[in-house]
């Protein structure tokens, strides 16, 4: 056990006040907690218990992973992870790194203890705020994060009928990227993928997570994450790890650079990872979060996806406002264009240690 798990499993047992609320421990089976996830109507791919594993022992987060149960039966979860930083502050959020999280209860008594007990666990804690990452709102007092929405979107069996439903304009990037000789490999391992993001990240003037990362989920997850990756004669054009949950498919770390940009192929690609989905039966493509009015969020909506409102939800504990942690932030501005500049070596080097503080 690390010792984030540790400290996890010392805090808990010390303000454990409300006995419905148990402690999914690191090296407990998380079968239940997975199968209750599986089953109700509001759980996600990002829900899963094999995230605990994932921000304990790789990131080294302390994880808090809570569940109520009653006469043997799981009713309700809510997957926490505290993540601090000098910079960013200190905030033990429902799930850092990810599109959702926040409770998932299949009584309102679950929700309700579960919520109650996460806001006397941070207060406990001492960290600056609790934050809630639902596609559902929350009941209760709480500080809103309006700036985020996701693109979610039902697709047909057939692909022509997929193809026909994306806007013209769109469609003709795809029809481009095809005319050009792009090709889909599904890739077994993380280093062309690896390769495509700190590319993208560093043009973006984001710090990303080292190859560790993206290789513990794989390893985690198995054919659920599932790596798309285009060449056009051989070299590496972009990837992207999506992820496979019931009916849905949650594309999520994807990147290229400039030869994405000129051959079209972000667009083929995700053309790709859509047609194989359908074929495969699949009926929900989740094209995940973005910030409003960010390039990502133009991208999606000339796919003809409509965007839907995120409910990030907060709660101040030890601090008198939220961090504005938007790029448009003078704070941050020149922090992020200094990073444009940095050569890829360097970026991928500095990057890990500051991104898994990013939350």
């Amino acid at each position: 056990m690390t010792s984030a798990a540790v400290e996890g499993s010392k805090i808990f047992r010390q303000c454990n006040a409300l006995g419905d609320v148990r402690l999914l421990e690191p090296n407990d089976d998380g079968a239940k907690w997975d199968t209750f996830v599986r089953s109700d109507p509001n759980g996600s791919f990002y829900h899963l218990s094999g995230w605990q594993r994932l921000f304990g022992d790789v990131l080294g987060h302390p994880v808090f992973y809570l569940y109520v149960e009653r006469a043997g039966q799981v009713e309700g979860v809510l997957p926490l992870a505290r993540v601090k930083s000098w910079l960013f502050g200190d905030a033990l959020i429902s799930l850092p790194h990810l599109v959702y999280g926040g409770p998932v209860a299949a009584t309102d008594e679950a929700l309700q203890a579960l919520i109650a007990y996460s806001v006397d666990l941070a207060k406990n804690l001492g960290v600056g705020h609790l934050e809630l990452r639902s596609r559902k709102k929350i009941p209760g007092d709480w500080l809103s994060k309006d700036n985020y929405v996701t693109f979610r979107k039902a697709i047909y069996r057939d692909p022509d009928k997929n193809l026909m439903a994306i806007p013209r304009k769109q469609r003709a990037m795809i029809r481009k990227g095809i005319k050009v000789g792009l090709k889909a490999e599904i890739d077994q391992d993380t280093r062309r993928l690896y390769e495509a993001m700190l590319v993208c990240k560093r043009n973006l003037g984001t710090p990303f997570f080292g190859s560790g990362w993206l290789r513990a989920i794989k390893e985690e997850f198995g054919d659920q994450a599932e790596i798309t990756t285009v060449t056009h004669d051989g070299q590496t054009v972009c990837s992207v790890m999506s992820f496979r949950y019931g009916n849905e498919i949650l594309p999520y770390y994807g990147g290229g650079g400039e030869l994405a940009r000129d051959l079209k192929g972000n667009d083929f690609m995700y053309w790709t990872v859509m047609e194989r989905a359908c074929h495969d039966g699949v009926e929900v493509f989740d094209y995940g979060r973005s910030m409003q009015g960010s390039g990502a969020y133009r991208f999606k909506k000339h796919w003809g996806f409509e965007p839907e409102h995120l409910h990030y939800q907060c709660r101040l504990v030890n601090t008198e406002s939220l961090p504005n942690l938007n790029p448009d932030n003078p704070r941050y501005r020149l922090l992020i264009n200094t990073w444009k500049r940095l050569p890829l070596s360097v970026a991928g080097m500095i990057g890990p240690p500051i991104a898994r503080r990013l939350g």
